[in-house]
């Protein structure tokens, strides 16, 4: 499997909630409309990753999203998820693509144009790039700038996403550069409705045009 639509790239975050809790959010994000789901674990023992992703792969197979999970190429093997995501302290691109084989898609984070391309020439699928505006999740983030988000999309041929505390009311920035989608934790995982949450974040970055 190879081809994806990361327009809306929803990226989860269990910490605040019980497991069933969790799954449920997930699903009603994938009713919403997000078009690529990644599993993102940082605090989970192997097994507990491996064991909560079959779950979470279970729910996404039924909407027909792929399964990205977040950097352990293990964890994505173990249970033949559609992809991988690295990022720059990660396994090397080029080594993750010999595990996952061709068919697998390999997405990899970059800040700057260098990296952009480094990562590019190593086999990367698509980018992750930001983080646009500062975050609440665990993961430690750096800005990065609307204009670097820009040369970084002129830089590569693959798709480039935008990240980084991204809601339905501040993606007016990203009008006029040409990413591929938009990724989200906060905005879907702490909604109200993860659903309807999703259903927004599609419409409205479709009335600004951005991808």
């Amino acid at each position: 499997m190879k081809k994806f639509d990361s327009r809306l790239y929803f990226i989860t975050d269990s910490t605040p909630f019980t497991e069933e809790e969790f799954t449920y959010r997930v699903e009603k994000a994938l009713q919403g409309g997000a078009t690529l789901l990644q599993l993102r674990e940082k605090d989970k023992s192997t097994r507990e990753y491996i064991d909560i992703a079959k779950k979470i792969h279970t729910i996404a197979k039924r909407y027909g999203v792929p399964l990205i999970i977040d950097d352990r190429v293990d964890v994505a093997l173990a249970v033949d998820a559609e992809g991988v995501h690295l990022g720059q302290s990660d396994m090397r691109i080029y080594d993750a693509r010999k595990l996952m084989g061709q068919n697998k898609i390999v997405g990899a984070t970059a800040k700057t144009v260098p990296q952009a391309l480094e990562v590019y020439s190593q086999g990367a699928d698509y980018l992750g790039v930001g983080a646009i505006y500062p975050t609440t999740t665990k993961v430690k983030t750096v800005l990065t700038s609307t204009d670097t988000l820009n040369d970084i999309c002129n830089a590569v041929p693959i798709p480039v996403n935008a990240i980084g505390g991204l809601n339905k009311d501040n993606i007016d920035v990203l009008a006029g550069i040409h990413i591929a989608g938009i990724c989200v934790v906060s905005a879907i995982m702490k909604a109200n409705d993860p659903k309807q949450a999703a259903a927004e974040l599609l419409s409205r970055a479709k009335e600004l045009e951005i991808f």
